[in-house]
C-alpha cells in the first residue's frame, strides 16, 4: 500500500483489515474499496486538484439537506481520497420517488450568481465555474462555446456545426428566461445515482449553480429515471417548455462526450442542435 495513503489512513483511526479491492466504473479515477476496523470505505486515486474538487462538492451536497444519500468524505490529502462506502439495494418506484423528491430539495438551494467559487471538472474535462449573473451568459460562455470551440479544433466538428452551436449559444436571451441558480449535480448520469437501504444516493459530483434542468437532461440523456421520479419531481406542474430546455441542456454533455471519446458522439451532438433549432422555427 502506498505510504501517503497508510499516512492518511492512520490519521483517520482507519486500521486496515485486508488489500485494496478494485472496484470497476471508475473511468477517470482509481477507485477501491478496503474493509477497515471502522467497516468498509471507498478510496479514490487522482489528482490532488480533481479530488479536491469532489470533495468540496459532496460536503456542498450533503450540507444542503435533501434527504438524498451522500457519501461522507473521511478525509483527502494529496491525490488520495477516503470516503463513507455504501452499500446497494433494488431499485424501486418508492426509491425514484425519493430521488425526485430530494433532487427537487437539492434545486431549492439557489444562490445569486451561476457558477461556483472554484473550477471543477466534468469527468476529465475541465470544468469552468467562474460566476456570471445571468444564466444564459453562463450557459453560452462556461459550457456551450468553450467545449464547441474545442471539438471544432481537434477536428471532431467542422465549422458548419461549431457555427449552428454558436447561433444557438447567442440566442438564448430570446426564448430562455433568467432564473436564481439552482445548487446541481452537474453529472448526474444514472451511473452517479445509488440505490441503498437507506435511500437514493448521489455521487461523484461537478456541482455548480445553474438551471435546475441541466440534473434532469443528464438523467433522460441515457435512459430515464422514471414516471414516479417525475411525478414527484414536478408534482403536476412541469414547464411547458421543458422538451426544448431538455435538448438545450443535453448539449453540453454530449459535446464533453464527443470531446472525451470521439466521433462517435458526432451525431447524437447534430441531433441535439437539430431538436433545438426546431423549436426556434416554430
Amino acid at each position: 500500500m502506498d505510504d501517503s495513503l497508510e499516512a492518511l489512513l492512520a490519521s483517520l483511526s482507519l486500521t486496515p483489515r485486508g488489500a485494496l479491492q478494485a472496484l470497476g466504473g471508475g473511468d477517470i479515477a482509481a477507485v477501491y474499496r478496503l474493509e477497515t476496523n471502522r467497516g468498509g470505505v471507498v478510496i479514490k486515486h487522482d489528482a490532488a486538484a480533481r479530488l479536491a474538487g469532489e470533495a468540496e462538492g459532496l460536503a456542498a451536497l450533503r450540507d444542503a439537506g435533501s434527504g438524498l444519500v451522500v457519501p461522507e468524505v473521511f478525509g483527502v490529502a494529496g491525490d488520495w481520497l477516503v470516503m463513507e462506502a455504501l452499500e446497494s439495494a433494488p431499485r424501486s418506484v418508492a426509491g425514484d420517488t425519493a430521488l425526485g423528491e430530494g433532487l427537487r430539495e437539492l434545486h431549492g438551494h439557489v444562490g445569486d450568481a451561476h457558477g461556483w467559487p472554484r473550477d471543477n471538472a466534468c469527468r476529465r474535462t475541465p470544468q469552468a465555474n467562474a460566476t456570471l449573473p445571468d444564466g444564459r451568459a453562463f450557459q453560452r460562455e462556461r459550457r456551450l462555446l468553450p467545449l464547441a470551440v474545442a471539438c471544432h479544433e481537434r477536428g471532431l466538428m467542422d465549422a458548419t456545426l461549431r457555427e449552428r452551436i454558436e447561433r444557438l449559444a447567442h440566442a438564448l436571451e430570446e426564448w430562455l428566461p433568467d432564473t436564481p441558480a439552482s445548487l446541481v449535480h452537474g453529472d448526474l448520469w444514472s451511473g452517479n445515482v445509488l440505490f441503498t437501504p437507506r435511500g437514493p444516493a448521489i455521487i461523484d459530483p461537478a456541482v455548480y449553480r445553474h438551471y435546475a434542468e441541466v440534473d434532469l437532461a443528464m438523467l433522460t440523456l441515457f435512459g430515464s429515471p422514471g414516471e414516479a421520479f417525475f411525478d414527484a419531481y414536478w408534482k403536476g406542474d412541469a414547464p411547458a417548455d421543458w422538451p426544448r430546455r431538455e435538448a438545450l441542456f443535453q448539449l453540453y454533455p454530449l459535446l464533453n462526450h464527443l470531446l472525451l471519446f470521439g466521433g462517435a458522439y458526432r451525431g447524437g451532438v447534430e441531433r441535439m442542435v437539430e431538436r433545438v433549432e426546431r423549436y426556434q422555427d416554430l
